[in-house]
């Protein structure tokens, strides 16, 4: 019966440590979100609706850059759930919208919302907050209150997103 007890008590324990360094990492990681964030390599931006209607930065984007960012599997990783006109990238994912036609759907400042922090606007979304900070709890500690995609990777997504039309356009 002893031993029983003193093993119970010693899970307990184990597990009530276990329980308050995680209720200490959501605090923190949930204590750092910011509406208009000006961390690390982050820029300050004000949410107007479901929209970001000013730029983040006087340079425009340039949709080149954009097109290599949303096709590099180790910077923007946004084929790893979207699927985008771009022949020569394999294995797409299908777990998000289709990007194509992205630029009719919505408008410049609506996809800059999406990008920059758009879990603001879906809070159930797997989707990072690429220049937000209110997804950092699906973040590396590494990344927290720090920009995945600068100001101008951001225009630069933005810029190529637009070109995405459909035919009918």
């Amino acid at each position: 019966m002893r031993r029983q007890a003193r093993r119970m008590r010693r899970r307990f324990t184990l597990s009530s440590r276990i329980a308050w360094s995680l209720v200490a990492f959501l605090t923190q990681a949930f204590g750092q979100g910011s509406s208009a964030p000006a961390a690390d390599g982050m820029v300050n931006y004000r949410v107007d609706g479901d929209a970001i209607h000013e730029p983040l930065i006087a340079a425009p984007g340039d949709a080149v850059r954009g097109r290599a960012i949303v096709a590099d599997r180790g910077l923007g990783l946004c084929l790893l759930c979207h699927t985008a006109p771009i022949a020569e990238a394999r294995s797409q994912g299908d777990i998000a919208p289709d990007l194509s036609g992205a630029g009719s759907r919505l408008s410049e400042g609506q996809l800059r919302m999406r990008l920059v922090d758009g879990r603001r606007l879906n809070p159930a979304s797997i989707m990072p907050s690429y220049h937000g900070d209110s997804s950092r709890v699906r973040v590396g500690s590494q990344w927290q209150g720090k920009a995945l995609l600068n100001a101008q990777q951001i225009e630069d997504v933005v810029a190529y997103l637009r070109t995405l039309r459909r035919s009918a356009d």
